[in-house]
């Protein structure tokens, strides 16, 4: 059997979880916001002891890419490499809107079953990062940072249900109205990675660990305050 250490930090949740193939075996998390430094070790040290299990035993790390938050995508992946580093195991990683997808499906959330999934994570003001999905979580359109207003969608809302989740969705609610959009309370959570995580272990879809940097989508900007000179 596989063991995978899942790390989930491309949003103000941080989570971890440990799995045995198919089966989320422990689970730690907090929503907090900028708790990610402080909160992934001491997650993957609780869950390991707890579970009696040695580092060494995973099979592979399984960490969200991106797009997302600039700095807990830095503090989950830097760990994650960290690990597979020491222990000499693969990475895998995926997709922070797809995680959500695969949330969505599995806590049967999904309107109807021809409907279309659309994630959205908060990139601030009203502008987020997403995509579209079909019901079995293939990716319909490129991943973008989307300003949304009352016209956003309205193509794929006027031909059929669309289910809106993510920690974006609920800031678009007011927005998008049409009778076809539908919402559920999906956060981000490291359970949505172990199936694509599962499928990319079996066909050795690894990342490779030196190389490898989040999806940020967009550039990290470093802004600082404008002094005000008094005459």
């Amino acid at each position: 059997m596989a063991l995978f250490l899942l790390i989930e930090t491309g949003t103000a949740v941080c989570s971890v979880a440990l799995a045995r193939d198919s089966q989320i075996v422990a689970l730690s998390e907090n929503s907090e916001g900028q708790a990610h430094a402080k909160s992934v070790a001491p997650y993957i040290d609780t869950i390991l002891a707890k579970q009696n299990i040695d580092i060494n035993a995973l099979d592979a790390i399984v960490v969200s890419e991106g797009p997302g938050s600039y700095t807990g995508l830095r503090v989950g992946i830097s760990v994650a490499k960290g690990i597979c580093y020491g222990i000499k195991k693969p990475l895998i990683a995926v997709s922070s809107l797809l995680s959500l997808v695969y949330l969505a499906i599995q806590k049967k959330k999904l309107p109807t079953p021809d409907c279309l999934v659309v994630p959205m994570i908060d990139a601030r003001r009203m502008e987020v990062y997403t995509a579209v999905f079909d019901a079995k979580a293939n990716q319909l359109s490129e991943t973008k940072a989307e300003i949304i207003d009352e016209n956003s969608f309205a193509d794929i809302l006027q031909k059929q249900p669309v289910l809106f989740i993510g920690d974006g969705a609920g800031k678009c609610r007011s927005l998008l109205r049409h009778p076809n959009a539908y919402f559920a309370d999906i956060s981000a959570s490291a359970i949505g990675m172990l199936t694509p995580g599962q499928f990319a272990f079996e066909h050795q879809k690894f990342v490779d660990i030196a190389y490898f940097e989040p999806f940020y989508l967009k550039d990290f900007v470093v802004t600082t305050k404008k002094k005000v000179v008094e005459e």
